[in-house]
């Protein structure tokens, strides 16, 4: 038996149909190249249509896949119900969905914001995309999975939807995790807990990858990265490739028999 095609059979994803939200952003590029790699034809869902039809021109080149460039916004009902029914139309078929988008303020002017002050405008703004959007993505994509017998679906997520934010690592920093983003990434992780209860029996896999900080020295100064990297047990931030791997595991049969659970990747952040 040859060890290198079993391997290969676990993981594979070949001619597999994959929705991925926010496809163009720093991680997003990076589960859209993994997942080409291993054969899926992705779809590239984002609103910022350069980068994405940049990107999807790269999969392209590279994996000979059929990878498609999609624009929408995953907050809108009628978005998402027009972009199910225009992959279904192509491809016949939705294998898997990764909820990848999420919309994090911690680089805006509100990032340094207090609690006490925080608008309920940018509140709103975070839930409709970093919850709404999940939840309106799985509705549709989900119900074509049931409808199929058939389907995966990866939320993704972040520690600080499992523990609080550590205030004391931000310092005078205009760089924060705010109250939204925590509460969004929190409610993700029991969402994916129902979703997989609702449909047992009907072969539809759902579950969380939750992650640890990314080393960004664009904006990100080296205060911050020390303190935050002396409190994960490996003694840093992940680059920004450290997850691919986990991604194709929850995407893939090799995670056959894994339902309803949060797998976490945070360098020993929740372990102490």
């Amino acid at each position: 038996m040859n060890k290198e095609n079993i391997i290969y059979d676990l993981f594979q994803l070949e001619n597999k149909t994959v929705v991925l939200t926010g496809s163009s952003g720093r991680l997003g590029s990076q589960y859209a190249h993994i997942l080409s790699a291993s054969g899926a034809n992705v779809v590239l869902v984002d609103k910022e249509i350069k980068k994405n039809k940049k990107l999807e021109q790269e999969l392209i080149k590279k994996y000979n896949t059929k990878a498609v460039a999609y624009t929408a916004d995953i907050s809108n009902k009628k978005d998402v119900i027009k972009m199910k029914n225009a992959i279904v139309k192509k491809f016949k078929k939705i294998d898997i969905l990764i909820n990848n988008a999420f919309y994090n303020p911690n680089q805006s002017k509100y990032s340094s914001v207090s609690l006490e002050k925080f608008p309920l405008e940018l509140w709103n703004e975070v839930i409709n995309v970093n919850l709404s959007g999940v939840f309106l993505c799985s509705q549709e994509i989900g119900s074509v999975m049931a409808k199929q017998k058939t389907g995966v679906i990866v939320n993704i997520a972040s520690i600080y939807g499992l523990v609080g934010a550590d205030q004391r690592i931000y310092g005078k920093n205009k760089l924060n995790s705010p109250v939204s983003y925590a509460a969004t990434k929190g409610a993700v992780v029991n969402l994916t807990r129902y979703l997989a209860a609702y449909w047992h029996g009907k072969n539809v896999r759902v579950n969380t990858l939750s992650l640890g900080g990314v080393l960004d020295k664009s904006y990100m100064d080296k205060s911050f990265i020390k303190k935050y990297s002396e409190k994960t047990i490996l003694g840093r931030m992940a680059n920004h490739n450290e997850f691919n791997a986990a991604l194709l595991f929850l995407s893939s049969d090799a995670s056959s028999y894994m339902t309803g659970a949060n797998l976490v990747l945070d360098g020993g952040w929740t372990a102490w």
